[in-house]
């Protein structure tokens, strides 16, 4: 169990070492050194001011936005939430300066998309320098399925029986595509526009592949990046959030209301037009940078270490078998399909706290009080409820005319083991092309009319 949670954890600054599949045509340090040495923003994955500020060993400070502070305030308790960070308090990072504090540009982000929340800064005082080792939930697939494997029995046999006719379903529908993209991992070459076309028409049968989609252009997006918005991001020594931003609500109608990367699936002629509204320059080299880093983070995501990518097919496995060869990926596709079954709501805590326990446990040993989304060290960091070495303080902030943060009045409430209410929409089967009309993209702030809710990675 510990290894397996040492395996979804990513320190970029040491040498890959994360075990693979066998035949791979590239491994992770040759993507890593790819990633840091050929991008202009590259240098920011050992580099960035977030982990820096973690290995320091010097108090952390942190934004977190609530619509609940009248909550907080009354109970006296602060929950946590899951999705990418498990089991934390999500918030981004903060950086002190003469005018106040200043939001990292994903709090900025945040801020601006969620008018309607108070903003909160909270000091966290460690006892050490923090590992900067990341947690990658596109690493999750495996212990998604040892936790299933776990608590199937509070399933009734109809959902059981549910959950294995859709997966087979899924799978059976996507097996073609899927088997492309090992065959492209271990060295074939498909042509670009034809393999994005098949991955975004599998999305709707595995909607894991629409994550790992969105995370890997979210990746190329901000390492390749040369904008003046950019370029001021990486001064300050962060990664620029606001690309895959307006990415995505270009991308899905109504994101808005319902942030669900399972409905992210854009084809190959729509990516280009998404592209070039992000940032032109950009639009020549993405087919090709899908194609190779997708193949390459799906076989790493989805088989077992110990298979041999150029070997395994999906075309005809059975699901008992697709276990033990691509845990990873049947994993995924069992905690996505349990979370929109009707009794989620009541079933939730059961799967998500006991992966919150895990998570915390590996935490403590590991010395981690604030985890961070380690795809790559974008700013997303929370706040480790239970960690038992650190000190926290919390208070109420006000911003100023200039986009900084001024502590207002102190908080008094208690980080808990619990975790925050959770709800899921109505799983969307199919998703509608968008109309050119909607493909332009806002170089500005994304329009939100409520506050962003649903389904989180």
């Amino acid at each position: 169990m510990r290894d397996e949670w040492e395996h979804v954890h990513t320190d970029y600054t040491k040498p890959a070492q994360r075990p693979a599949p066998a035949s791979l045509a590239e491994s992770e340090g040759d993507w890593r050194r790819c990633l840091e040495g050929d991008t202009p923003n590259g240098w920011l994955i050992q580099h960035c001011a977030m982990t820096e500020a973690l290995a320091s060993g010097r108090p952390i400070y942190l934004l977190h936005t609530t619509k609940d502070i009248s909550a907080i305030r009354t109970s006296g308790e602060l929950h946590v939430s899951t999705g990418c960070l498990v089991g934390a308090l999500y918030c981004s990072p903060l950086v002190r300066q003469r005018g106040g504090w200043r939001p990292h540009n994903l709090g900025a982000y945040l801020m601006q998309s969620k008018p309607n929340t108070t903003p909160m800064i909270f000091e966290v005082t460690p006892d050490a320098p923090i590992p900067t080792k990341g947690v990658d939930y596109l690493h999750f697939g495996a212990i998604h399925l040892r936790t299933y494997l776990r608590y199937q029995s509070f399933l009734t046999p109809a959902e059981n029986d549910h959950l294995e006719r859709s997966l087979t379903a899924g799978l059976h529908t996507a097996a073609v595509f899927l088997d492309t993209a090992l065959r492209n991992a271990v060295g074939r070459a498909t042509a670009a526009s034809e393999f994005i076309d098949q991955l975004a028409a599998a999305v709707p049968a595995v909607p894991f592949l629409g994550y790992l989609y969105f995370e890997v252009l979210s990746e190329y997006l901000m390492l390749h990046s040369a904008t003046p918005e950019t370029k001021s991001c990486a001064q300050a020594g962060e990664l620029n959030n606001w690309l895959y931003k307006r990415l995505a609500f270009a991308a899905v109608d109504d994101m808005h209301e319902l942030f669900d990367l399972a409905r992210f699936q854009p084809r190959h002629q729509q990516l280009v037009r998404l592209i070039d509204g992000v940032e032109p320059a950009l639009v020549q080299g993405v087919g090709e940078f899908v194609r190779r880093r997708l193949s390459h983070l799906f076989a790493r995501t989805a088989l077992h270490p110990s298979q041999d990518a150029a070997t395994v097919t999906f075309r005809g496995t059975d699901l008992g078998t697709l276990r033990e060869v691509a845990p990873g990926l049947i994993g995924q596709m069992v905690f996505r399909e349990i979370r929109y079954m009707p009794r989620y709501q009541q079933l939730y805590h059961c799967f998500e706290k006991a992966k919150a326990l895990e998570a915390w446990d590996y935490w403590n040993h590991e010395g981690i009080p604030t985890p961070f989304n380690g795809i790559l060290p974008k700013g997303e960091i929370g706040i480790h409820p239970i960690y038992p070495r650190s000190a926290i303080r919390a208070w109420t902030a006000t911003r100023d005319s200039k986009g900084f943060l001024h502590p207002a009045q102190e908080v008094t409430a208690a980080f808990t083991p619990h975790l925050a209410s959770w709800w899921a929409p109505p799983r969307h089967r199919k998703q509608m092309p968008t109309s050119d009309s909607r493909i332009a993209v806002d170089r500005g702030a994304p329009s939100h009319r409520s506050p962003i809710k649903g389904i989180s990675a």
